[in-house]
């Protein structure tokens, strides 16, 4: 049995539900998760060993995209949404306008990782400039000998997640400086495993991915670094892993990933008891399934926002790029943030 972080932080999960947490082997019923195909990986480790301590309950997991998923809560068709970006303040209004609630939940820090083929020898590293000027609006970067002199005249091939998908949102918005805006000729799909597919058998790919699928593909894919020209992040290339990821080094392609609950179903014994089992028990699996753990604070206060049933957003105007998650949560307790964040630089982007 894995250490509980809610005993950690000694909040009285007893009184949230009844305490269906871990020990309601009794809880019957369903729990229905749809949305990010980076967080699937996730929420199905979750509930599979939830499964196995509560066989009462049954918990189906799609992948239908971040905006599929989040469409599908509004609509009340689903308990629970994955989520690879916040909720946007599009989605926020709908949201007010159908009276539907939601409480959004951190899980786990991911990094986007660039990929190429196996056989690329020369793209090592690549500079948010360049990165900008492939991807844009428009780009006619069409050859790898136009991203940098000295890279070879060989054809290039972009591979990336679907215009539904979360991932293509803060990809976009860290790359390019506007979320959704970027060229529109390339290979796109909201399944990250048929991006790995594509990558390895395409000498000439360039793709991006959550980690943890490139992780689970190091011997199919090489990762390529990044240099987002901010020294205060780290100098020169950084490549994506639990540590630069977790020490925020690895900008600007991290994130936290989230769950969000409808607030209608946030009250049935069978949700209780899988959300408390999820933030109870998401570090650890984070971990197996190569996801990077937040921090305990900021499960406790994920806790502590489930318990309360506080709804909305803490990401004000949707994804932030470099902004550190415990901050954002202290200032929405009022306390003050233990870095030299402040609410004036949330919304900068590096």
């Amino acid at each position: 049995m894995r250490v509980s972080l809610f005993a950690a932080f000694g909040l009285a999960l007893a009184a949230c539900g009844g305490g269906n947490g871990t020990d309601a082997g009794g809880v019957q019923g369903s729990v229905s998760v749809d949305g990010s195909s980076t967080v699937f990986p996730l929420s199905e480790a979750v509930a599979e060993e939830f499964m196995l301590e509560n066989p009462g309950v049954s918990v189906t997991i799609g992948s239908s995209g971040t905006g599929g998923g989040i469409a599908r809560l509004l609509r009340g068709e689903i308990d629970i949404a994955n989520a690879s970006r916040p909720i946007k303040d599009s989605e926020a209004t709908e949201a007010a306008e159908a009276g539907i609630g939601y409480i959004e939940l951190p899980v786990a820090y991911d990094g986007i990782a660039l990929v190429v083929n196996n056989a690329n020898t020369w793209a090592e590293c690549l500079t948010l400039d360049e990165l900008r000027a492939i991807w844009e609006p428009g780009s006619q970067v069409n050859d790898w000998s136009q991203v940098r002199d000295g890279f070879p005249s060989r054809g290039l091939r972009l591979y990336g997640a679907g215009t539904d998908s979360g991932t293509y949102d803060y990809f976009t918005l860290a790359t390019v400086g506007e979320e959704g805006a970027s060229r529109a000729d390339f290979t796109a799909s909201e399944d990250d495993n048929v991006l790995v597919q594509g990558v390895a058998g395409d000498v000439s790919a360039l793709g991006f991915v959550p980690m943890s699928y490139y992780e689970a593909n190091e011997e199919r894919l090489r990762v390529v670094g990044v240099n987002d020209g901010n020294e205060a992040n780290g100098a020169g290339c950084i490549t994506p892993s639990a540590e630069t990821v977790r020490d925020a080094t690895y900008q600007p392609l991290s994130r936290p990933v989230f769950v969000y609950v409808a607030s209608a179903r946030a009250a049935a014994p069978e949700v209780i008891a899988f959300v408390e089992y999820y933030l109870e028990h998401a570090g650890a699996l984070a971990e197996e399934v190569g996801y990077v753990a937040l921090s305990p604070e900021a499960y406790g206060a994920a806790a502590e926002r489930f318990e309360a049933r506080i709804g909305g957003s803490i990401f004000t105007g949707g994804s932030q790029v470099g902004v550190r998650l415990e901050d954002l949560l202290r200032m929405e307790t009022g306390a003050e943030p233990d870095s030299t964040v402040t609410p004036d630089t949330l919304a900068a982007t590096p």
